[in-house]
């Protein structure tokens, strides 16, 4: 389908040039598409961001489906590792930083760390029962964040394995409200 394929190529211009970088003309060749084609799905640059983030994320999540995996494996997913997870992880960074400037995006991001906190949650829920969900799957995300983007920006001080290990001993469980 000629809309997934112009979804991917933004995907994978967008992680390479930044968005600001991105020309439609570029994705468009880049999925074999005309330029019209790709203007007829997408009426701007941060429509297109929207729709890629979302994307990627859908497609990242087929690999995130229900398989009993645990919170270090759902970790894991969500660090930027090499390949398609750190791709993902530039265009979160695009996301933020768009968002600061273009409000339209931002209940993009909202969706999407919805989407991740409702995961998370549930995982938490059955792997410690006695904890606040809510609020230990917003600290697991926060975690996630902050050493994910010290690990992408190759900090000599916060390799993956340390960010994994790190996110994993701070994640005590919040007690659930009395």
């Amino acid at each position: 389908m000629s809309r997934e394929r112009i979804l991917d190529a933004a995907i994978n211009r967008i992680a390479a040039d930044g968005i600001d970088g991105v020309r439609i003309a570029k994705i468009a060749m880049d999925a074999r598409v005309s330029t019209a084609l790709v203007h007829y799905h997408f009426a701007t640059r941060e429509a297109l961001l929207a729709e890629a983030l979302v994307h990627s994320f859908d497609r990242a999540g087929e690999a995130r489906t229900d398989t009993g995996e645990g919170l270090k494996e759902m970790i894991d997913q969500c660090l930027p590792l090499p390949g398609e997870q750190e791709q993902d992880w530039v265009l979160w960074v695009e996301l933020w930083l768009r968002a600061v400037r273009h409000p339209e995006l931002r209940p993009t991001a909202a969706q999407l760390y919805s989407r991740m906190h409702e995961w998370f949650r549930e995982a938490i829920e059955e792997e410690l029962p006695d904890a606040d969900a809510d609020a230990t799957a917003d600290r697991l995300l926060a975690l996630i964040d902050g050493y994910g983007v010290r690990a992408l920006l190759g900090d000599p001080a916060m390799p993956l394995e340390r960010a994994r290990e790190e996110i994993w001993a701070s994640l005590a469980p919040v007690p659930a409200p009395q």
